[in-house]
């Protein structure tokens, strides 16, 4: 396919490094045609990176000297063919390569991710100490009310966001739980395992799905009128006494569940 190099114009997308090109008339292709090309090619290769937001119609008209029309064409194919999302009112985003993120009795955030050839990173949000509710009371076979320590996580694949999960533990049982979360780079197992508990199994994980809260969306950089799954689980020793309730929130544009036996 034969593109007309221009070198003087071009608003440039933050992150993509391309050159402003016309493209060919009077070839037998239709313009959209090859402006699909293009675009599909800058995402196969990298040039725009999974979850990075597209430049706009407007910018893209001017970069291949088409009028809108002809770009919104091309913009719809690529969203066919599931290689970009539209989000009225956001903007449009190559799409994500989707994790596929499977429970089961050893769930471990950074050995599901590595699995898939992802380098895999958590950052400790906040430590506090949170009375037991309902379900957290239920859930670990302690009274409403008994201090629990409350640890939330973010947990990265590849730098992308991909969990936000809320994780309680007695405080009784664990209480140097805090200053071991500030020594584990963020690593859940680590902290556990310096309080004393090297292994612990999945008993119990409940899968469901809702629009994100606001800190939900902030935190993993997802819209709030698109869906997040949620588990809720509960840990327990080799005992089976409940050690950790957790509550964790997925994109689900970039995580898919999966339940191994």
């Amino acid at each position: 396919m034969t593109l007309v190099r221009n070198d003087r114009a071009a608003p440039q997308h933050a992150g993509a490094d391309v050159a402003s090109a016309a493209v060919a008339r009077r070839t037998g292709v239709t313009l959209w045609r090859q402006i699909e090309a293009v675009l599909a090619g800058e995402l196969a290769s990298g040039a725009i990176k999974p979850g990075q937001k597209l430049p706009t119609e407007q910018q893209l008209s001017a970069r291949f000297r088409v009028n809108r029309h002809t770009v919104r064409r091309a913009m719809e194919e690529l969203e066919r063919r599931g290689l970009i999302r539209i989000e009225h009112g956001r903007g449009t985003f190559a799409a994500d390569w989707v994790i596929d993120y499977a429970l089961s009795p050893r769930t471990r955030f950074s050995e599901i991710i590595a699995r898939q050839n992802r380098e895999p990173t958590g950052r400790i949000l906040r430590v506090s100490e949170v009375p037991a509710d309902d379900a957290a009371a239920k859930a670990l076979a302690v009274r409403r009310g008994v201090l629990l320590w409350k640890v939330d996580r973010l947990g990265c694949a590849d730098g992308r966001p991909v969990s936000f999960t809320r994780h309680h533990f007695p405080r009784s049982r664990f209480p140097g739980l805090a200053d071991a979360v500030s020594n584990s780079r963020g690593s859940i197992t680590r902290a556990l395992a310096d309080c004393g508990l090297t292994e612990y199994f999945r008993r119990f994980s409940r899968i469901s799905a809702r629009l994100p809260s606001a800190e939900e969306a902030e935190v993993l950089d997802h819209p709030c009128n698109h869906a997040v799954l949620v588990t809720e689980a509960v840990n327990v020793d080799a005992e089976g006494v409940p050690v950790e309730y957790g509550l964790a929130t997925y994109p689900a544009g970039r995580v898919q569940i999966s339940v191994e036996f």
